[in-house]
């Protein structure tokens, strides 16, 4: 008897290790989907786009966003992920010299527009000029923006005040925000009289409205690149051409975005 429950014992411990494995592998054997490191302004539009990409039957990618400095700062420190989305060139070109670029793979996304954009319900009204009194209509309020010194959008918005001759009256008044969504939020809540976003991120929100567009000539042009990163182990070359291809472009100009 004694033999009988010892044999018993060791059946029950090998079914259980057995079970353990065939789980374990069928986990592990499941299509993992690439890892995209994004610019914060791509999220609704990435997001919609993954949408599709999964429902044809492919496995749904993993979308990380932050500002253009974080993820960059990321995919140089060699991280785990297969796509770089930035919003402007420089922070790609930190990448690519790097050398955690896959070579030839890099290509321009899609392109943008930075706006004055207001609270719904404020009554600034304003046209962009070197004659502009912004420092005087933001009073005591702030200018929401993203960091100038770091991040892709406020980089824009530095470049443009600066052209109209307006940076330097304003500049105390900036309050730096970590990407362009936290720009916009400010806005949104009304800790700001005014701020500067992408027009596709005032476009998303209700909460704002656009009160001026600026020319594209006062900034460099906004073009958000993709490329595949050296250090991704799943295939992120199918979803890079999807999001390149008629499919995603289409999906991506839904949210305002224009061809580069």
């Amino acid at each position: 008897m004694a033999m009988q429950r010892i044999l018993i014992g060791i059946t029950c411990i090998l079914l259980l290790v057995g079970l353990g494995w065939a789980l374990t592998g069928h986990r592990n054997s499941a299509p993992e989907g690439p890892l995209v490191l994004a610019a914060a302004s791509m999220q609704g539009a990435l997001d919609d786009a993954a949408s599709d990409w999964t429902a044809q039957g492919n496995a749904a990618p993993v979308l990380s966003y932050a500002a253009s400095s974080a993820i960059a700062r990321q995919a140089v420190a060699g991280a785990r992920a297969d796509l770089l989305i930035t919003a402007d060139q420089e922070w790609m070109d930190r990448a690519v010299e790097a050398g955690a670029v896959v070579r030839d793979s890099r290509a321009d996304l899609v392109a943008n527009r930075i706006v004055l954009i207001a609270p719904r319900d404020s009554m600034i009204r304003l046209d962009l000029s070197p004659d502009t009194p912004l420092a005087t209509v933001l009073g005591e309020g702030r200018l929401s923006m993203a960091d100038p010194d770091a991040v892709p959008a406020g980089r824009y918005g530095r470049a443009a005040l600066s052209e109209l001759g307006l940076w330097q009256a304003v500049e105390p008044k900036i309050a730096r925000a970590e990407n362009v969504r936290a720009a916009l939020a400010l806005v949104e809540r009304g800790a700001a009289p005014l701020g500067i976003v992408y027009a596709t991120d005032a476009a998303q929100s209700n909460a704002v409205r656009v009160v001026a567009t600026f020319d594209a000539s006062l900034h460099p042009p906004i073009r958000y690149p993709i490329a595949q990163l050296v250090a991704g182990n799943r295939d992120g070359a199918g979803f890079r051409d999807f999001l390149l291809g008629p499919e995603g472009q289409a999906i991506l100009a839904r949210h305002g975005f224009a061809r580069p």
